[in-house]
């Protein structure tokens, strides 16, 4: 039987909490290895469902995998398979990451058509388009994308929409390819900018990083490099939630406030008394929080990936709240879940109307996607009596041992089978 949480809610929570590597930085980071044929070692490798699944495909690829503590060496001497199977990209988005380096590289890759989260489409057309302009051949073929190169040529490539993993895909493969590449619309996201440093330490020459317009000068081979990962700015996020939404008085530590800015903003505004250092964010809450309005947007802009929480702390609010999702669509899955902890939303489209209420009530909920289901924990720690969350392996894809965290702050939440 499928994990799950329990948890009994009520209690403020306090004390102090490190935030692990960023999932959404380490899937890329690992990708990076099929550059080149030295080791690559990275530092602070989270343990999280994606990250095996990621180890797993690249073990498939060629990859030797050394783990020793937090440390993850990747050695991919040569490609061995240039195909990433169905049963392993359809449990995860991020595999497509894979596309750019294999091609650069090895010529040729077949990569399924991807699965993931179940919150909407998200072609990865701007990927296919950013190859082909590279000199990539693409195809579908059978339910996987089919490209090839003897040489990939710098091209200037502009995105229709700003695309993180379409940004980095290119991003590597433009890295071994021969020329100058330029990409405009490109995405700004510290993830994007954890890879660039992790390439430009490879050998890399990339330019304009955290602006719209990157530039890479391709060069001939790539080599190995130690690099540490990223803080994860969504983990942060969430635990000053957390703390906020249980009137409580959470540190969180090893951060870097400044990838934080647009939700401490929005903190600020619900009322969340926000205290900042150098590598940490403190978040203190007393009483229901202020109504505010958010739509989620590009970085540095509020993060999609924080809606849901944000949300479910809105649902708390003394006041009417509207929450706009401009990224995905079908990513208020959360709130029909919320309903039925006594939470007053209502959806239309990309809109979703919060009138605040007093308190939550403990009741039975299921997730349906990885922030989903951070949501729904964090409704079950303000709620009034027991909260249980089913389907807790999307939480398992995005967060480490998140219960642990919780609990050293003071939550009562027990993982059971």
């Amino acid at each position: 039987m499928p994990a799950r949480l329990l948890i009994e809610g009520g209690v403020p929570l306090k004390g102090e909490v490190a935030v692990s590597a960023a999932k959404n930085a380490a899937l890329p980071a690992m990708a990076a290895s099929l550059l080149t044929a030295r080791p690559l070692t990275l530092g602070n490798v989270p343990e999280l469902g994606d990250v095996r699944t990621m180890l797993k495909l690249l073990q498939t690829l060629g990859a030797r995998v050394e783990r020793q503590g937090r440390g993850t060496t990747l050695t991919v001497e040569r490609v061995t398979s240039d195909v990433a199977p169905y049963d392993l990209v359809s449990t995860m988005r991020a595999s497509v990451l894979v596309l750019g380096p294999l091609v650069a590289r090895h010529g040729s890759a077949r990569v399924a058509l991807p699965g993931g989260c179940a919150i909407g489409v998200r072609p990865i057309d701007q990927h296919l388009k950013g190859l082909a302009r590279l000199g990539a051949e693409i195809a579908i073929e059978n339910g996987y994308v089919v490209a090839r190169a003897s040489r990939l040529k710098g091209a200037r490539i502009a995105t229709d929409m700003v695309t993180v993993t379409g940004t980095e895909n290119l991003m590597m493969a433009a890295a071994l390819a021969e020329g100058v590449t330029v990409i405009e619309n490109a995405a700004r996201e510290p993830e994007v900018g954890d890879l660039a440093a992790l390439l430009t330490t490879m050998g890399a020459r990339i330019g304009g990083i955290g602006t719209g317009r990157i530039e890479i000068e391709g060069v001939p081979e790539l080599g190995g490099a130690l690099h540490r990962i990223v803080p994860d700015r969504i983990e942060a996020g969430t635990l000053l939630v957390a703390g906020a939404i249980t009137r409580g008085d959470v540190r969180v530590t090893d951060v870097v406030p400044g990838h934080l800015a647009a939700v401490l903003a929005k903190l600020e505004e619900c009322g969340v008394m926000v205290e900042t250092g150098a590598t940490w964010v403190r978040a203190r809450a007393e009483g229901r929080p202020r109504p505010a309005d958010v739509m989620t947007s590009p970085f540095p802009g509020f993060p999609t990936d924080m809606q849901a929480q944000l949300m479910t702390l809105l649902g708390l609010a003394d006041g009417q709240s509207t929450v706009t999702e401009t990224i995905f669509e079908n990513r208020f899955m959360h709130a029909a879940e919320l309903a039925r902890m006594g939470a007053s939303i209502a959806t239309d489209g990309a809109i979703a109307i919060v009138r605040g209420v007093e308190a939550y009530q403990g009741a039975p909920v299921m997730a349906s996607d990885l922030r989903a289901s951070a949501a729904l924990v964090l409704a079950g720690l303000a709620a009034r009596g027991r909260t249980e969350v089913s389907r807790i392996y999307h939480l398992d894809r995005g967060y480490e041992k998140l219960e642990r965290k919780l609990g050293a702050l003071g939550a009562r939440v027990e993982r059971r089978p």
